[in-house]
C-alpha cells in the first residue's frame, strides 16, 4: 500500500501530499482508521496488491459522524482494469450497511477524469469545484468534491 501511495503522491495530483509518508506513517494511518471502525479494502490480483480503498471520516467534528469520505488507489500496472471501480462499490456497499448517510469524494485535481469518471459511474454526483487551492508539480491544482447518498438521513433513525 505505501509504494503504490508513494507513486500517486510523486507522479499524480490526487493526493496533495509532496512527500510520500513511509511505511510507519502509513501503518498508523491505517490502524487509526480501523480504531474507529472505518473499512480499509485491498485488492489482490496474481499474488500482488493491485489497489486500496479506504473510507475514514469526512470531518472530525461529531455532527459529522454519518459522512465518510472514500479515498482509492490503484497501482500503476493495473489501472484501467476495473479494480478501482471494484473496490469503491464494495466500500459503498460496506459503509451502507454501517449505517452512514453520505460519502463524500474529494478529488485532487479537476483534470482527473479517471476519478471523476469512476466516482460517477458509482452513483456520486459533482457539488462543486474550488478553484487552485493546492499547487503541486509546478501548477495550481483544483478540488472537485462529489457526494453519494449512502442512506437517507431519516431512515437512519438514530443520533448516536
Amino acid at each position: 500500500m505505501a509504494d503504490i501511495y508513494a507513486h500517486h503522491v510523486l507522479h499524480g495530483t490526487g493526493s496533495f501530499e509532496e512527500v510520500p509518508p513511509d511505511v510507519q506513517e502509513m501503518q498508523q494511518r491505517f490502524e487509526q482508521r480501523e480504531a474507529a471502525s472505518y473499512p480499509t479494502l485491498i485488492a489482490e490480483q496474481s499474488g500482488r496488491v493491485a489497489g486500496f480503498a479506504y473510507a475514514g471520516n469526512y470531518k472530525p467534528r461529531s455532527a459529522y459522524r454519518f459522512t465518510v469520505e472514500d479515498s482509492v488507489y490503484v497501482a500503476p500496472g493495473f489501472v484501467g482494469q476495473g479494480i478501482g471501480h471494484r473496490m469503491l462499490e464494495e466500500l459503498i456497499a460496506i459503509c451502507i450497511r454501517a449505517g452512514y448517510c453520505q460519502m463524500i469524494s474529494v478529488i485532487g485535481d479537476s483534470g482527473n477524469q479517471s476519478s471523476i469518471r469512476l466516482h460517477e459511474r458509482c452513483g456520486f454526483v459533482s457539488i462543486g469545484t474550488a478553484r487552485g487551492l493546492g499547487f503541486k508539480h509546478g501548477k495550481w491544482l483544483d478540488i472537485v468534491y462529489m457526494q453519494r447518498e449512502l442512506n437517507r438521513p431519516d431512515q437512519v433513525g438514530r443520533t448516536g
